[in-house]
């Protein structure tokens, strides 16, 4: 136990902290910056950044905010340009007038089908299916269809394996790896029809629903009967729970609850002969030979489609706190997370890790103010979920008070209201727009041990600094500032490069660079992200050979004919 007059310097200084936050005008949010545009910048440089894309296996957003930049569709290269080594596989055969006639036959509905083999259809209506969210990637399909049922994606599939036509499954599109568009002319199955809740057990907590189900509407349903759906990402307003499932989402949950590897208890899939795998089963505890359903989470729509997920749902936390607080080492950050889970427990329900830099960015590009007073080199964000407010208030301030009488935190404060609350994860979540403030960013999602975690942005700071790219100030320098921040109970890191512009010979100094930092840690590529297009080419720094090699034998042996989703990773 802390000695008593150990303890009262730091109860007065959370009070003191907690005083400073309260004041309303302090926090007070102004209206987001616009990405990909610099306050400061010249008309030289503004009229670069136009003209100038990322070509980087890097994404540009940690979950895919709503607002998607604004790019035309137009002025995106397409795919195939811009991976001129990648050709389209000649055993696939190109959409006729017949195979459209099929497919009106299987789905029944002028709605399920955006034809532009047979009509002129423009090439806008087609922009949604084609493009990414981050109008990185450009495919060339003139077919979209949109099944309703199970059987419809079925029939659909088994006529596409017959006659060789390539697909693309497609769910929300949010995704940042440029896994759900096509590369060429491929067929897009779209899931967006598909999109009831078949049921819930408001005892077990099982939620059985289509593939198609928006994310938010999911966890709003579930809500109402006092659970939570066991995901929460930026874009859960558009992102579709069964391509969640598919590409091993992660998010803001995960700690608490676990991956959907763990949640999923059952899955409903199409393979790509049509045959339907019925495995919607709802037991936590099922020991009859293979789970082949694992197979299909993270598997990116390469070996069959999801139709249905049966996934558990935990009971809504009635008690929420959050606090936010300054350390002053990265080893003091770690202290600080082994005694959150020691005095937390079963009540923590996140530990988000923000470098200095990350909130100087935020506090620069949004003109919101920081809860804390001074600056601290590191800042973390704890979340508990409980169910009485009293005991986890408790909880969390008697933590708050151990780690600062203990000199593991240097200064914190605690939300008491649902708008400080928000306020304080706006210190977090507003850090992957705010990087793009200033012109573009490079962005990349890894796993990392915790002892090495934010070594990686040091490195990369260093790296930046020698090689004469990066200046916080100069606007002649195309970097502006490196930042580190994420998941610390994942070793989840989110390393943002903030750049004034894209720029060759910034992409020249970060790839292959970071991917063999990561390997020589034997850490993780894609963290959360998935592999997709964009990291086709790097999956050899986080997975042996031997690894690859029996991925490609699962692949021939679901989809021999190659149709699912192709070009991708494997």
């Amino acid at each position: 136990m802390p000695t008593l007059h150990r303890t009262l310097p730091a109860l007065r200084r959370l009070r003191l902290a907690n005083a400073f936050f309260q004041q309303p005008a302090r926090l007070r949010l102004r209206p987001a910056a616009q990405p990909l545009r610099s306050l400061h910048s010249s008309p030289q440089v503004r009229q670069e950044e136009k003209k100038a894309s990322p070509t980087t296996s890097a994404s540009s957003a940690d979950h895919a905010p709503q607002d998607a930049p604004d790019r035309p569709q137009s002025k995106i290269k397409y795919t195939s340009d811009s991976y001129p080594d990648l050709k389209r596989d000649s055993r696939f055969k190109t959409v006729s007038k017949e195979d459209v006639e099929h497919f009106k036959k299987i789905l029944g509905s002028e709605a399920a089908i955006l034809d532009g083999v047979t009509n002129e259809t423009g090439e806008e209506d087609f922009e949604q299916y084609n493009s990414d969210w981050m109008r990185k990637y450009r495919g060339q399909c003139r077919l979209v269809l949109k099944p309703e049922t199970t059987e419809q994606v079925s029939g659909v599939l088994k006529y596409c394996n017959e006659q060789s036509l390539a697909v693309v499954p497609q769910g929300g599109n949010s995704g940042l790896v440029g896994g759900s568009v096509p590369v060429f002319d491929e067929i897009v199955i779209n899931l967006s029809r598909l999109n009831k809740v078949r049921s819930f057990d408001d005892v077990s907590g099982v939620l059985v629903a289509d593939a198609g189900v928006i994310l938010q509407q999911a966890d709003e349903y579930v809500g109402k009967q006092n659970h939570i759906f066991p995901l929460d990402l930026g874009a859960k307003g558009t992102c579709q729970i069964g391509a969640n499932v598919a590409t091993n989402a992660g998010g803001l949950r995960l700690l608490r609850y676990g991956s959907m590897h763990g949640n999923v208890l059952g899955l409903e899939c199409v393979l790509p002969d049509g045959t339907i795998m019925d495995d919607l089963s709802k037991l936590r505890k099922n020991n009859t030979g293979y789970d082949l359903k694992q197979l299909f989470i993270g598997g990116e729509g390469t070996i069959g489609i999801i139709t249905a997920i049966s996934i558990l749902c935990p009971q809504r936390s009635s008690a929420v706190n959050v606090a936010y607080f300054g350390l002053e080492s990265y080893e003091k950050v770690m202290e600080a997370f082994k005694e959150a889970k020691k005095q937390l427990g079963e009540i923590l329900s996140a530990f988000e890790l923000m470098d200095r830099q990350s909130q100087s960015l935020y506090h620069q590009a949004s003109g919101a103010k920081l809860p804390l007073e001074g600056e601290h080199p590191f800042y973390c964000l704890i979340e508990t979920s409980g169910s009485n407010t009293e005991h986890d208030s408790e909880k969390l301030n008697a933590f708050l008070e151990h780690v600062m009488s203990e000199e593991i935190v240097s200064d914190g404060v605690v939300a008491e209201s649902e708008t400080q609350l928000q306020s304080l994860w706006a210190c977090r979540e507003g850090i992957s727009e705010a990087g793009q403030h200033w012109g573009g960013v490079y962005k990349y999602d890894l796993s990392i041990p915790l002892p090495e975690l934010y070594s990686l942005v040091e490195d990369a700071r260093k790296m930046f600094e020698s090689n004469g790219l990066m200046h916080t100030e100069d606007e002649t320098f195309p970097v502006k500032d490196v930042v580190g921040y994420g998941h610390m109970g994942d070793s989840n890191l989110h390393l943002n490069v903030a750049t004034r512009r894209y720029d060759k010979e910034v992409e020249r100094a970060l790839e292959p660079w970071v991917y063999e930092w990561v390997a020589k840690r034997q850490g993780s590529i894609s963290a959360e992200h998935g592999l997709g297009l964009a990291k086709k080419a790097f999956i050899g720094y986080s997975r042996s050979e031997t690894m690859i090699r029996l991925m490609g034998k699962i692949k021939e042996t679901f989809d021999p004919k190659g149709i699912m989703n192709p070009y991708k990773y494997i």
